[in-house]
């Protein structure tokens, strides 16, 4: 096995696979960042090379815009995106790549989900950089938000 020099958040959440899916590709902009953040997504074409754009916007006027391209769409299971390349193509310098997958799994007692977002990266000193960033407490928290939404009932 390769080192992928990858963080990994994992969270079981109880609701189906259907519904965990539905939340999120399709209400990202309610959990995609942690709170007080807010994503808006710019574009997306969501297939393998398609476009992946949304900007971050903090509480204090922060605004984060964060291009690439979808690597990976299957539906129903997981998306793969990165920042390496944007646009029509266009070279980028690389920090990522981003993986966001669900399985069905048994929680508490029925038919839950669980789901998985990675962050892979090119260097040791990025995946340090995101580790110092607050990847385990950003992305958990985001992984919490999306939690909370599909247990409400999605």
């Amino acid at each position: 096995m390769t080192d992928t020099k990858e963080l990994t958040i994992t969270r079981l959440i109880d609701a189906p696979p259907e519904t965990v899916w539905e939340v999120m590709t399709n209400r990202q902009t309610e959990w995609w960042c942690h709170k007080p953040w807010r994503a808006e997504i710019d574009h997306q074409d969501r297939r393998a090379g398609g476009r992946c754009d949304m900007t971050f916007y903090g509480p204090d006027g922060e605004k984060m815009p964060q291009n690439g391209i979808y690597l990976a769409w299957d539906e129903g299971q997981r998306f793969v995106t990165t920042d390496a390349v944007t646009g029509d193509f266009e070279p980028a310098g690389p920090f990522m790549i981003g993986i966001w997958e669900i399985a069905p799994a048994e929680v508490n007692g029925g038919t839950g989900t669980r789901y998985t977002a990675r962050a892979r990266h090119w260097t040791d000193e990025a995946k340090k950089q995101h580790e110092e960033m607050g990847f385990e407490e950003g992305w958990g928290a985001c992984a919490d938000q999306l939690k909370a939404l599909c247990e409400e009932g999605g």
